[in-house]
């Protein structure tokens, strides 16, 4: 073999080598973008007018009195209740859900204090304020109002 062929095949090997370490190395990866997060403002609730705060506190005492006429309930105070709660239900602009609370409460003393006529009363106001209205579990059958409650119910 000439030198010229020993050159010629030393530099093929060279080469050849050259691209086998350049095939078997993983290039490197091209950099990453980062995208920066849009920024979100802060949603910031429109400030209560007036009315609203009006309604808003006039709800938060027809709870307290709620709660009171109920306490007063639970004490054996059926005329103290009825007296508690009977503002709650003659104010259109208090939340349903106190309204019904107190109307059914009122009911509850009535029947209690041998008012029937009353007491179906009150449940019929709870029925046309809110047709599905009804008494919890714990509630029904009760020997004094659950009478009462059916005649409501039934519209007689």
């Amino acid at each position: 073999m000439t030198t010229k062929t020993k050159k010629f095949l030393s530099t093929i090997i060279a080469l050849t080598a050259l691209l086998s370490i350049i095939a078997c190395t993983t290039p490197e990866p091209p950099p990453a973008i980062v995208v920066a997060p849009t920024p979100i403002a802060p949603t910031v609730a429109p400030p209560e007018t007036q009315e609203q705060i009006a309604a808003r506190e006039m709800n938060t005492a027809a709870r307290v009195t709620l709660t009171e006429g109920i306490e007063l309930y639970t004490k054996g105070d059926y005329r103290g209740a009825l007296q508690h709660l009977s503002g709650i239900t003659e104010n259109p602009a208090i939340d349903k859900s106190t309204q019904l609370d107190a109307l059914k409460y009122m009911a509850f003393s009535y029947c209690l204090t041998n008012k029937k006529p009353l007491c179906k009363q009150q449940f019929e106001k709870a029925l046309k304020l809110d047709s599905s209205f009804d008494l919890l579990p714990g509630e029904k059958g009760h020997p004094l109002w659950q009478d009462a409650f059916d005649k409501a119910k039934k519209g007689s």
